[in-house]
C-alpha cells in the first residue's frame, strides 16, 4: 500500500499514531483487525454495496452547473451532490460502514460525536436501520444552532447528550465520546465521524468515504470531463479525504481544501489549521496532527459559522498531504461562505450546507485560474436545510424574529396553527 494513501503503522509521515490510554489500546487493536477482515470479506462488502444502493441512494449525481459556469467565466463548474444521499450529507457513507462493522463485531451499543449534526443524524439513522442502540454527544453551542438535526436524531431513537464543558463545540463532544468508550469498550463501538483520532480511525473513515471520489473518477471518465481542480471543505476532513482519495497519488488534478476562516485571522476568530498563524504540530484526542494550540499545548478557541468546521484539529493524512504540497489549503471567511450559499441557490437551485459552501466559495475564487476546457468539481458534502437557524437570521432577520415571536406566543397559548392570529406581512 502506498504510504501517501494508507497509513503505515498508523502514521502518515510524521502525523497520526495511537496516543491513547491503555484502556483503549485493546479495543482499537481489535477494531483494526476486524476492519481488515471485513474489507477482505466478500459477503460484508456485498451487503455494504446493497445498502449503499438501496438505502443511501448511491451513486450520487455529478451535476454540471451551467449558469455558475457562465457567470464565473473560466472553468466548467461541476458539483458532486452528496447532499442527495439519504440523511442529507456524505456522513451516512461512514456511519453505515462502521455500524455494519460494529454489528459484525457483536457490539450492540453505538456512540458518536457530532458538530453540525450530520454525523449524529447519519449514525442515528444507521442505528435505527440496523437495530443498534445509539447515543450522540454534541456540544451545547451546536445543539442550539443545529436544532433541526437534534430533533431528527431523537426521532430516529437516539439519545442526544449536550456537552457543557470547554467551548461546548465539536472538540468537547469528541472528548466526552472518548470517555464513554473508555468506560464501556466491550459493549460499545465509537463511530468516529471524521478522518482523525487514533489509528485505525483515519484509515476506516477514508475507506468508507472514498466511494465519493471513486464515483467522481468514474463519472468524469464516462462523460469525458477533464478535471482541472477538485475542491472540498475541510474540518476534520472526512468528506475531503474521501473525495480526494483516488487522486492522491496522481499529479493531477489540483486538490483544494477550504478551511474555516471565520471572521478574521486572529486567535479565536477562525479554525484555520493549515493556513492560519496559530497552528502547531501537537498531540490531542489520540493522534498527532496540526492543531490550533497555545504555547502550553492547550487547544485554542475556534470560530466558524459552520458547526462542522468549528474544530481545532485536522485529520493526520490531510495534514501530511498539506505539508507535502499535494493538497493546497485556502481559508474562507464566514461572509464568503454565506455569499456562496446565496449564489448557488439563486443560480442553480442548489442549497449548500454552510460547510460545503466554503468549498463553493473557494471554487468561485478559483474559476478564472482554470481553463474553460477543464472542470472544477465541488464536493457539496451536504444540504443547507439544517442551517435554517443560522442562515435565516442573516438572510431575513426581521421576518425570522417576527416568526419566532409569533410561534412562541402560539405555543404558549396552546393554539393550533390554524387558529393562531396572523403574523402580518412577512
Amino acid at each position: 500500500m502506498n504510504k501517501d494513501t494508507h497509513s503505515a503503522d498508523g502514521f502518515f509521515d510524521n502525523f497520526g499514531g495511537k496516543y491513547v490510554a491503555e484502556v483503549l489500546r485493546r479495543p482499537l487493536d481489535e477494531l483494526e483487525v476486524a476492519f481488515k477482515e471485513a474489507m477482505a470479506d466478500k459477503a460484508f462488502l456485498d451487503e455494504l454495496e446493497i445498502i449503499r444502493r438501496d438505502y443511501i441512494g448511491r451513486e450520487t449525481p455529478l451535476y454540471f452547473a451551467p449558469t455558475a459556469t457562465k457567470l464565473l467565466g473560466g472553468a466548467q463548474i461541476y458539483i458532486k451532490l452528496e447532499g442527495l444521499a439519504n440523511t442529507g450529507a456524505h456522513k451516512i457513507n461512514n456511519a453505515i460502514g462502521q455500524c455494519l462493522l460494529a454489528k459484525r463485531m457483536g457490539k450492540k451499543r453505538i456512540i458518536a460525536e457530532t458538530g453540525a449534526g450530520q454525523h449524529g443524524l447519519a449514525t442515528a439513522a444507521a442505528c435505527a436501520k440496523l437495530g443498534l442502540d445509539c447515543t450522540i454527544y454534541m456540544g451545547e453551542v451546536d445543539v442550539r444552532r443545529q436544532q433541526p438535526n437534534v430533533a431528527a436524531m431523537e426521532l430516529y431513537g437516539a439519545k442526544v447528550h449536550p456537552v457543557t464543558s470547554g467551548s461546548r463545540t465539536l472538540k468537547d463532544a469528541v472528548n466526552e465520546a472518548m470517555r464513554d468508550w473508555a468506560a464501556n469498550p466491550d459493549t460499545t463501538h465509537y463511530v468516529l465521524g471524521s478522518a482523525l483520532g487514533p489509528a485505525p480511525f483515519p484509515d476506516i473513515v477514508r475507506e468508507f468515504q472514498s466511494v465519493i471520489g471513486r464515483e467522481v473518477k468514474k463519472q468524469a471518465a464516462e462523460r469525458g470531463i477533464k478535471i482541472g481542480a477538485m475542491v472540498a471543505c475541510v474540518g476534520g476532513g472526512s468528506n475531503s479525504i474521501g473525495f480526494f482519495e483516488p487522486f492522491i497519488n496522481e499529479k493531477e488534478p489540483r486538490l483544494i481544501g477550504a478551511e474555516a476562516g471565520g471572521i478574521g485571522p486572529n486567535v479565536g476568530e477562525n479554525a484555520s489549521r493549515m493556513t492560519g498563524n496559530a497552528a502547531r504540530d501537537g498531540i490531542m484526542q489520540g493522534y498527532k496532527s496540526r492543531f490550533l494550540l497555545d504555547e502550553d499545548g492547550q487547544a485554542l478557541p475556534t470560530r466558524s459559522i459552520s458547526a462542522g468546521l468549528d474544530y481545532c484539529g485536522i485529520g493526520p493524512q490531510l495534514a501530511a498531504l498539506g505539508r507535502s504540497g499535494r493538497i493546497e489549503f485556502t481559508s474562507i471567511l464566514d461572509k464568503d461562505a454565506l455569499e456562496a450559499v446565496s449564489f448557488f441557490a439563486k443560480n442553480e437551485g442548489i442549497l449548500f450546507a454552510l460547510e460545503s459552501a466554503h468549498a463553493g466559495a473557494a471554487a468561485i475564487k478559483l474559476a478564472k485560474e482554470i481553463p474553460s476546457d477543464q472542470a472544477i468539481i465541488i464536493n457539496m458534502s451536504g444540504r443547507g436545510d439544517k442551517d435554517v437557524f443560522i442562515t435565516s437570521p442573516v438572510f431575513r432577520p426581521a421576518e425570522w424574529i417576527q416568526f419566532l415571536h409569533a410561534e412562541i406566543e402560539r405555543l404558549e397559548s396552546n393554539k393550533d396553527i390554524h387558529d393562531a392570529k396572523t403574523m402580518g406581512k412577512l
